[in-house]
């Protein structure tokens, strides 16, 4: 575990000791703890540089993974700066972005065409309104939006509308256990998935297909995530399967 102490210098100015030491310590897992400001997303793209250009470790064999598109975007930027305009750049965005490019190319594996629909938060709002449509529950005596924030908040914990049945204690949960289930068939024939699936799929793909995921540990062999600290269950789950072969993994957290 790596400590980097609260900096007030240029961000632009060459590491410290403490950043340089986190850099080059490319073998194992690390996890580097950082205060707002320290220069813990920079450690990160200069170690990602110096896997690069230091090592010759090839940059398709490199996943670097933050939280936001902004994020994902100035760390582009970012890295395509220290690397220069001869080197393509690694595996690089959000987890969702990353997951997308996954399952593009290996969701026929769970029965999904390959040119799936992408529910945005409206269009899953519709499909749980549809689906109490069908069980012929009221909309207006049990909250299509309040039912939604339950079925995401479940995925993103894994549990399935299968599993969800042993979670559901009370009246409200025994709806949502039951739209859950009818949601998913709606999804299913839409060849749909929402956006809390994109992360849950791919740890289905993972754990249903062991040699697909032998595939993407051995190409990702360097991990690297920036913002830890708001990785939920799907991600950490995620980047525990990806991890497991080569254990090169470094995350940065406050």
């Amino acid at each position: 575990m790596i400590f980097i102490r609260d900096m007030r210098t240029d961000p632009l100015k060459s590491l410290n000791s403490i950043q340089r030491q986190a850099v080059e310590t490319i073998k194992g897992p690390v996890l580097i703890l950082a205060g707002a400001g320290s220069g813990k997303t920079r450690a990160l793209t200069h170690r990602l540089a110096y896997l690069v250009l230091e090592k010759k470790i090839s940059p398709n064999n490199i996943l670097a993974v933050t939280f936001t598109n902004k994020a994902a975007e100035e760390m582009k930027k970012r890295v395509a700066k220290l690397l220069g305009s001869k080197v393509h750049l690694p595996w690089l965005g959000t987890f969702h972005s990353i997951c997308v490019r996954i399952l593009r190319q290996e969701i026929h594996r769970l029965g999904y065409k390959r040119n799936f629909t992408i529910y945005d938060e409206d269009d899953s709002l519709r499909a749980v309104k549809k689906a109490l449509e069908n069980l012929q529950i009221s909309p207006k005596k049990y909250n299509p939006g309040a039912i939604f924030h339950f079925i995401s908040g479940a995925k993103s914990e894994l549990v399935t509308s299968r599993q969800y049945i042993y979670f559901a204690k009370d009246p409200f949960q025994r709806i949502v256990r039951d739209v859950y289930k009818e949601y998913e068939k709606i999804l299913q024939k839409a060849q749909a998935l929402d956006f809390d699936d994109l992360l849950a799929k791919t740890v289905l793909l993972f754990q249903k297909c062991p040699t697909i995921l032998l595939k993407y540990q051995r190409l990702f062999r360097y991990i690297l995530i920036d913002e830890y600290q708001d990785t939920n269950h799907a991600q950490y789950a995620l980047v525990k399967l990806l991890s497991q072969k080569y254990r090169n993994i470094c995350v940065v957290g406050d």
